[in-house]
């Protein structure tokens, strides 16, 4: 057996005098500091308790419709044109930096969908009168009295959801079935039809603009490509898919907002389970949309919060909420990154900061450097216990913490009543399913 001794030598710590300095045992590099862990943790847990102190995302409202946010839609080539709709039928379009808007008498209903036209001049909507709509956006503005739109299609049936190509002048609608127009006709290009009542969101891909997506009443997910004659695949789930959102930095990432209270993100390349399911709402979600740099996206709910989220991750990174908002209905993310629009029933639309502690206004380059010094600490000790834990806490409503309890609760029941069904059932009879792929029910081609 070998044994190891520690050996020291007493010329190196002993002092030859008692009125000698001690002797230190420590790096002497500038660059390095004895307490350098000590002092980055320090710092980092100060870092962190004053994001949430100076966490205030609501930054304003957007008031004057006179019934429920149906619909939001933002302008691609302006980043303060923001257009909304409403359920009595008016179209607001707003000019966000000064909280005016020019208001378009557009139906005479439910207004079910908008969208800008590619270059940004022109703008469409749909409605439960079966019109479609095409306004110009530059003589509305300059004729703010009188405005009448270009071009109105008289459809045959109810249209449910609108969404313009990112490039050309084709745009989707859809309802008893989807159909792919041009700006320049009356009639529809085409017809793309799989045999569902009801098509209640369609979504051009900002990547491949020929690619679309659809959620059906059947509980299905549609994809569809404008260039084919008929649909390219479907993907049936549990329950069924509110509306749907393309991820704008990979193209074949989508995700939809389904019934469950929870999202799922597919990969168009592998539909038999989702990459990622997200959960955090305690009722039906009901809007969705990505940041134009696809790191993350926004979710609105009938549980009145909205909630951001990162794609990889199951758990929301921030949650929204005020007293006074009622049931979400549609979230937008702004062009340039930097806030959030959501419309809900109270009649407002309301901006958010997508980074809550983010602090308005010019920085001063002492301020930047603070700023980026302390992100890199904070992604630096971000598994650490105590840091995480302050981080990622987030207070609720009252209503939503219980929901979420019993939903703890019932999520517990079932995974104990399979636990045992598993116990006195023969080896192997019932195996182990991620819950991810018992959302998915089929996939039909």
């Amino acid at each position: 057996m070998k044994v190891k001794v520690i050996n020291r030598n007493p010329d190196n710590y002993y002092r030859e005098t008692k009125n000698d300095i001690r002797k230190s045992f420590r790096n002497y590099n500038p660059e390095l500091h004895p307490f350098q862990a000590a002092r980055e943790y320090v710092r980092t847990l100060n870092a962190t308790k004053l994001e949430r102190v100076f966490a205030r995302p609501f930054v304003g409202n957007l008031d004057g419709h006179k019934d429920g946010i149906s619909v939001l839609s933002k302008n691609p080539k302006k980043i303060s044109v923001l257009a909304s709709g409403a359920y009595d039928g008016e179209v607001f379009i707003w000019d966000v930096s000064s909280k005016t808007h020019l208001i378009l008498g557009a139906h005479s209903g439910y207004c079910r969908g908008i969208a800008f036209s590619s270059d940004g001049e022109r703008i469409i909507t749909v409605g439960d009168d079966k019109n479609i709509k095409t306004w110009n956006y530059a003589e509305a503005n300059s004729q703010p009295k009188i405005v009448r739109p270009l071009n109105t299609i008289i459809t045959k049936a109810v249209t449910a959801a609108l969404s313009h190509s990112y490039d050309g002048t084709t745009f989707a609608t859809s309802g008893d079935s989807c159909y792919i127009w041009d700006e320049n006709r009356n009639e529809p290009l085409k017809e793309l039809e799989w045999g569902v009542d009801m098509v209640q969101d369609v979504k051009y891909n900002p990547v491949e603009t020929n690619l679309l997506a659809a959620c059906s009443s059947d509980r299905g997910i549609i994809l569809y490509d404008q260039r084919e004659r008929k649909p390219l695949r479907k993907l049936l789930m549990t329950l069924r898919s509110n509306q749907l959102s393309w991820n704008p930095m990979r193209a074949y990432n989508f995700t939809v907002a389904n019934e469950d209270y929870n999202l799922y993100t597919y990969d168009t390349r592998a539909l038999s389970h989702p990459l990622k399911m997200h959960t955090g709402h305690v009722s039906s979600v009901t809007s969705i949309d990505y940041a134009p740099c696809g790191n993350c996206f926004v979710s609105g709910s009938y549980d009145k919060t909205i909630r951001i989220f990162d794609p990889r991750k199951s758990n929301s990174s921030d949650v929204y909420h005020t007293k006074r908002m009622q049931h979400v209905t549609s979230v937008a993310w702004s062009m340039d990154n930097s806030y959030i629009f959501s419309g809900s029933d109270e009649m407002n639309v309301r901006i958010w900061k997508s980074n809550a502690a983010e602090k308005l206004g010019a920085l001063q380059m002492r301020e930047k450097n603070a700023f980026n010094y302390n992100t890199t600490l904070k992604e630096k000790y971000a598994t650490h216990p105590s840091i995480r834990r302050i981080a990622q806490h987030r207070q609720v409503p009252k209503s939503v913490y219980k929901e979420q309890e019993k939903l703890r609760t019932v999520l517990q029941k079932e995974k104990r009543r399979e636990e045992n069904k598993r116990k006195n059932s023969k080896h192997g009879k019932l195996p182990y399913i991620p819950v991810t792929k018992k959302k998915v029910v089929k996939i039909e081609q």
